[in-house]
Parts: structure tokens; sequence; C-alpha cells
């Protein structure tokens, strides 16, 4: 259960990478948010999964809402 009296939530925008333009809603202003896409597998067993992970790093240039988010290339 969410308790907004307690959490400071704000809207975010990702900018650049797979998920550019993605609006989203972020508690406490983390400083990276990882987006992951499931990739299909052939012969996954045991509930293993695959998928690709992006990283995007908060710009601490913008202090209002909504905030930025830029993809990191460089991110494994």
């Amino acid at each position: 259960m969410e308790n907004s009296s307690t959490t400071n939530w704000e809207t975010a925008v990702l900018d650049g990478g797979p998920a550019h333009g993605v609006r989203t809603r972020v508690a406490d202003r983390p400083r990276l948010i990882q987006v992951t896409y499931p990739c299909p597998s052939d012969g996954a067993e045991d509930g293993a999964r695959v998928e690709a992970v992006y990283l995007y790093r908060r710009d601490h240039a913008v202090t209002t809402a909504p905030l930025r988010y830029g993809f990191d290339a460089a991110s494994p």
C-alpha cells in the first residue's frame, strides 16, 4: 500500500536509448533507473528469464518536475 505522506513521488522522463520519451514516477529522486526488456529464449528451464538491461542516470541540472534521466550508453 502506498503511503503518500512519507514518499515523495515525482514525474520523470527518460531521454535517449530504447525507452526514449517514457514517463514514469520515481520516489525520492534515485540516481539510476533500470529499464528491462524481455528477450525471447529457446530452451529456458526452471523459470529462467532473459532480459536486456538499460540504465538511465538522473540529470542533476534538472531540479523540477518532470525530472530527466539520460540513457547511459556505457553501462553494461
